[in-house]
């Protein structure tokens, strides 16, 4: 078995180590021996001694300084110098008055001719059916079962163009199937527009259409 080895030694403080050296305290001692010769110098060929603590009596003193105020006004009479008590001075009758002047309302724009709306063209003549272009009427299956007959007024309102531009019942038969048969055969019917001055114009015509059962 192997013997240990011994622990390190450990140096010890030393306060030798931390002293200045000799030639450092000559050095200091010196210049503090200077120090104190060069104070009592000077101290020596001051010629007093208390002056030298003693403030200036001629220097400037630190209080502030402020401008006098002005003096008041005199009064000149009565009333009090600030003249707020005097009267306001009362407009002389010399003086011209305002008056009211009147002007004249303005004048009214003129006012623009209404535009002429041409008349209405009146027709002399009446529309009237072309023959062989008037089908007749389809007579209803229901009504002649049921032995309907009867009369009815259709009346139509003819355009220029010569066809029925609407058509209307004015006299009815009884039968709303006879009614309705009259105006589906009117509304296939052409006619000869009616006229006014050379020109064909729209018109109304009034066509009576009878139903009569064949026995």
């Amino acid at each position: 078995m192997s013997t240990p080895a011994p622990a390190p030694n450990r140096p010890g403080f030393d306060f030798s180590n931390w002293l200045p050296a000799k030639r450092s305290l000559l050095w200091v001692l010196l210049a503090f021996v200077a120090g104190l010769a060069l104070f009592a110098l000077i101290l020596s060929r001051t010629p007093d001694r208390d002056a030298f603590f003693r403030a200036d009596p001629n220097a400037p003193s630190a209080s502030p300084s402020y401008a006098p105020l002005p003096a008041p006004l005199p009064a000149e009479g009565d009333d009090n110098a600030s003249g707020m008590g005097q009267r306001q001075p009362t407009p002389s009758q010399d003086e011209e008055k305002p008056r009211l002047v009147e002007t004249a309302p303005p004048a009214p724009p003129p006012s623009l001719p209404k535009p002429v709306q041409p008349a209405p063209s009146v027709a002399t003549t009446r529309p009237e059916p072309i023959a062989g272009q008037t089908p007749a009427p389809r007579y209803p299956t229901l009504s002649l079962r049921r032995g309907e007959s009867g009369t009815v007024t259709v009346r139509a309102q003819i355009g220029a163009d010569g066809e029925p531009t609407s058509v209307e019942v004015a006299t009815s038969s009884g039968s709303r199937n006879l009614d309705r048969a009259a105006t589906d055969a009117v509304k296939r019917w052409r006619f000869r527009p009616a006229m006014s001055n050379g020109q064909p114009v729209s018109g109304t015509i009034v066509v009576p259409i009878s139903f009569e059962p064949r026995r």
